[in-house]
Formats: structure tokens, C-alpha cells, sequence
């Protein structure tokens, strides 16, 4: 009888393991109303790709043809799409801006970021760059979560050419989700992006490969990027990786060489290793907020930079928050929860952040430990 028992208790929990290991990936959707477009260059044509009520709309178009007109929407994504040549990598310093609007972490919610940008005029009601020669930066995290990545990808794409033209800026930054996705773990994504992959017939990392728009986009976006006396980065610089941002410029083109490769691969290589350290790499670094680097060792980190502040997301707040006595701003405002959001504004040197309802206010006082 206590062999049964023990039995009885043991074959539950065998069976549960493999189940959640199983689990760990999600299993995707079983419909999708709406994705897309996914645009792969293929010489001088484009094909993009849609899922439209879980069916693949495929439209092959000329790629001059493309730039001169547009793509017009399927469905997912709303707008016409203008589809630029193939970028440069993004510059790692660029000189003091009079006004910069910046937000983090939008983790695939669409709307909510489009709330938000709208009600502070950084877009029109078209969705439109409405920033004139001003700056936005978004410190990474698109990927995962949300239901809604592909459509907040093409539209701070879109933003970036209509600033560029408007003599703004649109600068986006890489976080630890951009390069998870690109390696392959998937633990976050989104079940609907799951299936829209098996519809079209490539994993989920395959639709961001080198040879789609978007992909190639981000395989030229920085990780580190200073404006003046402020550097964004989606994590932090912790003191083990000073040398790193020392030479951002070189810094960002490891980065941007590396994505793609395997997890095992980029952690095993010594080149590549200190980019993906979970404690202390650019992307993934929290010591600002758990107490590991108090304000005395964040000024030093600062002073090595010739810095003023360093503006991070990744670690979730409540609010846009003021650390340090200014000398770290936190601006993952939590809108990867679909509930709310914030944006910071730098404004001649002066901070403040925007709220959902068009508002503006003091940054909040972050308190060292508290939610992440």
C-alpha cells in the first residue's frame, strides 16, 4: 500500500514535466484576424504578406514601384506603407537636441502607443509624424507580449522616414526582446505570431530575417545611443560594462553583427559574451534599481562618460521616473500591461513626462528596490 501511494503521488508529477516543458514556448494561436505585412526583399521586387482572417494575401510587387507609391494595406497595419532603400547603421553619437520625446517597452501594444503619441502630438490624428525638427527614441522592447508587434514596428518605421523629412529624428534602440526573438527564444511571443509563421511557412525569427525590411532595419539600430550629454540604452551601464560604452560606435556594430546567431552561440563566444551577460550587459542591466550601484558609483559610472544622465527602460515602473537624483531616468512606464503609459520629455535640459490624457508633470521620485 505505500508503494501505491508513493505512486500514486509520483506519476502526476513525472507526467506534469514534460508538459511544461512543452509549455514554455506557447503554443500558437489557433486563428489570426489580422498581421502583417511582412515585406521580403527579393532583388529588384518585394513580396509581402499578410494574414487576413487566418488566409496568406501575397502581393509580389516592383520594388521602385514600391518606393514611389507605397504598399497599400490588407489588412493588420493600416496605413500605406512607403518602403525605403536599405539602411545605413544608425550613428552612435549624435550632437545635443533642443527637445526629445522618448518611451520604452511597448510590447506589441499598438494602440496604447498610439494613444499616447497622439494625445502629445508627437503623431496626428493620421498617424502622422507631427513632431516637426524634434526627436523621438524608443529604448527597445517591441517584441513579444502584446498583440500587436508588427503593427508598432511599421509605424515607428513609417515615423522615422516622415521625420527624417520633416528635419526630425526617430531613433530606435535595441532591447533584450529584439535579440531574444532574433536568437530564437520565444518563451514571450505572442501565441497569434506563432501561427501567423506556420501560415506563411517560416519560423517566427525567419520573418525578421536579414532579407526582410524589417529585419535588415533592425539589424542597424543601435543599442547605445548618445544625444548630447544623454545616453539611451534599453538596460543600463553597469560598471563592468564601462568599456563598452566607451566606444559606443564599435559597441553597437558587435551588436548589430551578432543578431541572428544562436543563444548558445553568442553567449559561448568571448567576443560576444560580455553583449548578453543577463546581470550586466547593456540590454539587460537593473543595478540602478536593486541597490548593486548606489547614486556615488552611478556618478562615477556618469563621470567616465562625460555624461549628465543616463535614460533606460527595461525595468518596469509605474511611472517615468527620476533615480539618483536625476542622474538615471527609468521610462518602462508599464505599457506592456495595456493599461497605461507615459512618455519623457527632455526639454532644454528640463524633465518632465506626458500622461495618457495629454498632461504633463514632474517625473515621479523612483524608490531604490521598489517593482521592477
Amino acid at each position: 500500500m505505500p508503494l501505491l501511494c508513493a505512486l500514486l503521488i509520483l506519476i502526476p508529477l513525472l507526467c506534469s514535466v514534460p508538459y511544461a516543458q512543452a509549455r514554455e514556448v506557447p503554443e500558437p494561436a489557433a486563428h489570426v484576424h489580422a498581421d502583417g505585412p511582412y515585406v521580403f526583399r527579393d532583388g529588384n521586387r518585394l513580396q509581402a504578406q499578410w494574414i487576413c482572417d487566418d488566409q496568406v494575401v501575397t502581393r509580389q510587387l516592383r520594388r521602385k514601384r514600391a518606393i514611389a507609391r507605397g504598399i497599400a494595406p490588407a489588412c493588420g497595419y493600416p496605413q500605406p506603407l512607403l518602403i525605403g532603400a536599405t539602411a545605413d547603421p544608425a550613428n552612435a553619437v549624435l550632437p545635443a537636441a533642443s527637445r526629445i520625446v522618448a518611451v520604452s517597452d511597448i510590447h506589441g501594444q499598438y494602440a496604447l502607443l498610439l494613444q499616447l503619441l497622439r494625445a502629445h502630438h508627437v503623431i496626428d490624428p493620421h498617424d502622422r509624424w507631427a513632431l516637426g525638427q524634434d526627436t523621438l527614441v524608443i529604448a527597445g522592447d517591441v517584441f513579444d507580449r502584446g498583440p500587436q508587434v508588427t503593427e508598432a514596428f511599421w509605424l515607428l518605421y513609417s515615423l522615422q522616414q516622415q521625420a527624417a523629412q520633416a528635419g526630425g529624428a526617430v531613433h530606435f534602440v535595441l532591447g533584450n526582446h529584439e535579440t531574444m526573438v532574433l536568437y530564437d527564444d520565444l518563451r514571450y511571443v505572442n501565441p497569434k505570431y506563432l501561427r501567423s509563421a506556420q501560415l506563411l511557412g517560416r519560423s517566427y525569427p525567419q520573418l525578421y530575417g536579414s532579407d526582410s525590411v524589417i529585419g535588415q532595419w533592425l539589424r542597424t539600430r543601435p543599442v547605445l545611443l548618445r544625444i548630447g550629454d544623454t545616453l539611451f540604452l534599453h538596460g543600463g551601464i553597469s560598471p563592468e560594462a564601462l568599456p563598452l560604452a566607451l566606444d559606443p560606435a564599435a559597441t553597437n556594430a558587435a551588436y548589430q553583427a551578432s543578431l541572428g546567431r544562436p543563444k548558445a552561440e553568442v553567449k559561448a563566444d568571448p567576443g560576444t559574451a560580455p553583449l548578453y551577460d543577463g546581470k550586466t550587459s547593456p540590454i539587460w542591466y537593473r543595478g540602478y534599481f536593486d541597490g548593486r550601484l548606489d547614486t556615488a558609483g552611478v556618478q562615477n559610472v556618469l563621470d567616465s562618460l562625460s555624461l549628465k544622465r543616463i535614460v533606460v527602460g527595461h525595468t518596469s515602473m509605474p511611472h517615468v521616473s527620476s533615480f539618483h537624483g536625476d542622474r538615471i531616468i527609468a521610462i518602462d512606464s508599464s505599457i506592456k500591461n495595456g493599461e497605461n503609459g507615459e512618455l519623457l520629455f527632455i526639454e532644454d535640459g528640463k524633465l518632465s513626462r506626458g500622461l495618457l490624457d495629454g498632461s504633463r508633470v514632474p517625473l515621479a521620485e523612483g524608490v531604490i528596490g521598489g517593482d521592477d
